[in-house]
């Protein structure tokens, strides 16, 4: 082993003066121009400038010994680990004394440069230095078999990670910060105790530091009990932004709902253990770091869903009892984290302090850059708030970009259920949502007295949103019959986009936006902003929401809006969710274009009486029964197990022989299958007594699948539904089945009876559809109003 190592070496030091002499050589042809007659330019290496004198010239000659001094005593310090060959010693000696006889004059201004690749030459030198005698340490301990690269299956990736730092370490500052210094062992040590991507080293002190590997004493549980206080959040929010000045008064004005909204909550789930967690919610789109384009806008009409979601979420937290901190800025995300400041890039060590941390893009995007955050170690803590969805497809990075899906958002790996939305839209993903002002009884009797038959409100707050094509032709056919009424901001003239029969209110504070609301019999969009908060609120306030149909759907192919967001979905009207989930009396959703039918729906919506509404899950208790589901089931930190179905459908007789019993049977009164009875189901959230297994037509995908059979589909139960037994249950013939990377499976063709089953558990994927291929598409029950959880979900 040692004369492996000695061999080894030789090389080593060769190139350590191939470098010294290379050194030599660029001085001296940089020096070239001013000890020979030729023009300034003439050598590639000369650096036109003028020539130095006096003590300017002694400091910079001073600079070049020095580093030419550092550069010998580290070859020096080489030479003195190995004595086993002369003849590199004496090319050593032979470099060393053509270094000293050279003695440069007549140096040049810009000569500054020289001494710089010196200086950084010199760095080199000592690394390699570094690296030389560790390996002279591995030599003398007799410990370079304990160095040697694990190949162990529960760390696949271990060799080719320590094949990058070989040839990649010194390209951040921060593996030297970890004491890498180009040695196998260093690697080794790096990977398996600041990364995990290698098994941690049994000769080395694991008892110092706490890392991904090392046995952590977990602090007891404890149980989270409701608050109804929202002083000490108020507190911790902040202030200083007219964003966060919204979110607070927001949080103030709902503080009663939230309260009762606990109670409630509280009483269904009776004793039930809640675990309380350690959560971190970065505001990443509201920090500086950003740019934080929407506080400046919050009091000029600008958009709010944003820092309504986020007001919602933050309340949700708090009121359910979790243990809160709440950054708004990447300082504070630093010092929650207790990463040093000035660190760089380099990763997070020892455990996360947080059980879960609730971002959204920039904020990812952040903890990446700035705080050295290694997503790889901790991703599965990650929820990200993403208002439009991300879809498997383009989540999975390696995949996106081979496959034309890569966007500027998207590509975490993450398992798409991490992506939480404003409505639900993307099954793939979880639905977090917000709240709506909820009226008592009281109040929508009031409501109805007062309603005015003849009002009208513009779904429009920015002067922009007006400049419709088209728009003054239905709004014409409105006027013939109502009053149409506006809230469009302005600062000193009223805005020519509106016509001049609109009555423009202005910008409302929420109060007063909400008495115009119970007062309008009708609220209408122009077709932006696509799936806000606003038509809910109106339909909670009594009035019906008229909407355009777009034909063809919007659209990332067809739409500038959509373009680059992580999505395929195609949007057929301006607020898909009350169109699908609200739908008539409350939203009529009409072709724009066509002023007869418009004429007609404007007329229907006069005739039509309503009482106010408001879906359960956009409810207090709506969100807080949904968002206790999601933090005390999902964990994505625990692996799932590969699902082997014959551990399942086989079952021991009388006779000592195997019976094969199925694990799909049909359900009465149903086309689709669900898990057998008689069939001991796997531990799973949602649990499987909610999969309702049916097949997709050519071309559509399995959200449309399930929705058009009354159910959501469940990207969860795709790894029990990814194999044979579930081709074999729902009697499909199948010629070859073999598992593939793509995002339209498990499918299969009919006309060529190939099944393909999915081989990347990330790519598992709802939304994804081909006109060749039928889908199997896992469905779920759900719960009337709540549609993010199933029957047996709580």
């Amino acid at each position: 082993m040692v004369r492996r190592c000695l061999v080894t070496f030789k090389p080593f030091r060769i190139f350590v003066v191939g470098v010294g002499f290379f050194s030599l050589c660029f001085l001296m042809t940089s020096l070239g121009g001013q000890f020979s007659a030729k023009r300034l330019g003439d050598s590639p290496f000369t650096i036109r400038t003028e020539v130095l004198g006096g003590v300017e010239s002694r400091g910079v000659l001073r600079k070049i010994s020095d580093m030419l001094e550092v550069i010998l005593k580290r070859m020096d310090t080489l030479s003195k680990l190995d004595n086993s060959s002369t003849s590199d010693a004496r090319r050593l000696d032979e470099l060393s004394s053509a270094i000293n006889r050279f003695q440069p004059a007549g140096l040049v201004e810009r000569i500054q440069a020289i001494a710089q690749n010196v200086s950084n030459m010199a760095m080199r030198v000592e690394q390699m230095l570094q690296s030389s005698m560790m390996q002279g340490r591995v030599l003398r301990d007799g410990s370079a078999s304990q160095c040697e690269v694990p190949r162990d299956s529960r760390f696949p990736e271990c060799p080719g990670k320590v094949d990058w730092m070989r040839a990649r370490w010194t390209s951040d500052p921060c593996y030297a910060f970890y004491g890498v210094d180009g040695s196998d062992c260093s690697f080794l040590i790096y990977l398996s105790e600041v990364e995990w991507f290698c098994p941690p080293l049994p000769w080395r002190n694991h008892t110092s530091t706490p890392t991904q590997h090392t046995q952590q004493t977990k602090s007891p549980k404890r149980q989270a009990a409701f608050r109804t206080d929202l002083s000490v959040l108020l507190d911790q929010v902040g202030g200083g932004k007219e964003s966060l000045s919204f979110m607070k008064r927001r949080i103030r004005r709902l503080a009663q709902q939230w309260a009762t909204a606990a109670n409630r909550l509280g009483a269904k789930l009776g004793q039930r253990w809640r675990d309380q967690k350690k959560v971190l919610i970065h505001v990443g789109f509201l920090t500086e770091e950003s740019g934080d384009v929407f506080s400046p806008k919050v009091l000029k009409g600008g958009p709010l869903g944003e820092m309504v979601q986020w007001a919602d979420i933050l309340t949700a937290l708090h009121v359910l009892g979790h243990n809160l901190k709440i950054s708004m800025s990447v300082k504070e995300l630093q010092g929650f984290l207790g990463v040093p400041p000035g660190r760089g890039s380099c990763p997070l060590t020892g455990p996360l302090p947080f059980d879960l941390i609730y971002t959204d893009y920039h904020g990812l995007q952040q903890m990446k850059q700035h705080m050295g955050l290694s997503l790889k170690k901790h991703k599965c803590h990650i929820r990200v708030i993403d208002t439009f969805g991300t879809e498997p497809a383009y989540n999975h990075e390696e995949y996106a970009t081979l496959h034309g899906y890569r966007t500027n958002w998207g590509y975490w790996n993450l398992n798409a259920r991490q992506y939480m939305t404003m409505f639900p839209h993307t099954p793939d993903n979880s639905f977090m949502g917000f709240v709506s002002e909820e009226l008592n009884e009281t109040e929508k009797r009031s409501i109805q007295q007062n309603k005015v038959n003849s009002m009208a409100v513009v779904y429009g707050k920015e002067a922009s949103m007006w400049k419709l094509q088209g728009k003054d032709g239905f709004l014409e056919i409105l006027h013939k019959y109502m009053e149409v009424h506006g809230t469009v901001y302005y600062e000193t003239q009223r805005p020519p986009e509106v016509p001049a029969f609109v009555k423009n209110h202005g910008l409302l504070p929420q109060h007063e936006l909400q008495q115009l609301l119970r007062k309008a019999k009708l609220f209408i969009g122009f077709g932006f902003p696509y799936e806000g908060p606003a038509p809910l609120e109106a339909i909670a306030n009594g009035c019906i929401f008229l909407q355009p149909k777009f034909q063809p759907p919007h659209s990332s192919l067809n739409h500038e809006f959509f373009r680059g967001k992580p999505t395929s979905r195609e949007v057929f009207s301006q607020h898909p969710y009350a169109e699908e989930y609200i739908g008539r009396p409350y939203v009529m959703t009409v072709d724009y274009n066509n002023s007869l039918e418009f004429d007609a729906a404007v007329k229907e919506i006069m005739r039509t009486k309503v009482e106010p509404y408001l879906p359960y899950e956009y409810t207090c208790e709506g969100m807080l029964e949904r968002v206790h589901a999601y933090i005390q089931n999902q964990d994505f930190c625990l692996p799932e197990p590969p699902f082997i179905p014959a551990n399942f459908s086989r079952l021991g007789s009388a006779s000592g022989s195997r019976v094969i019993r199925p694990l799909f049977v049909p359900l009465p009164n149903s086309t689709s299958l669900g898990w057998a009875s008689n069939v001991t189901a796997p531990a799973a959230w949602p649990p499987l007594s909610s999969l309702r297994l049916l097949v997709s037509q050519e071309g559509q995908s399995c959200v449309e699948a399930c929705q058009s059979a009354g159910f959501i589909c469940e990207p969860a139960h795709f790894r029990f539904v990814n194999n044979k037994e579930a081709l074999r249950g729902l009697e499909v013939q199948c010629e070859v089945v073999d598992s593939e990377i793509n995002h339209i499976l498990p499918a299969f063709s009919v006309m060529r009876r190939e099944c393909s089953l999915q081989r990347e558990p990330l790519l598992f994927s709802c939304a994804g559809h081909s006109p060749k291929y039928r889908r199997l598409c896992p469905c779920r029950d759900f719960l009337r109003g709540q549609v993010a959880l199933c029957r047996d979900c709580l």
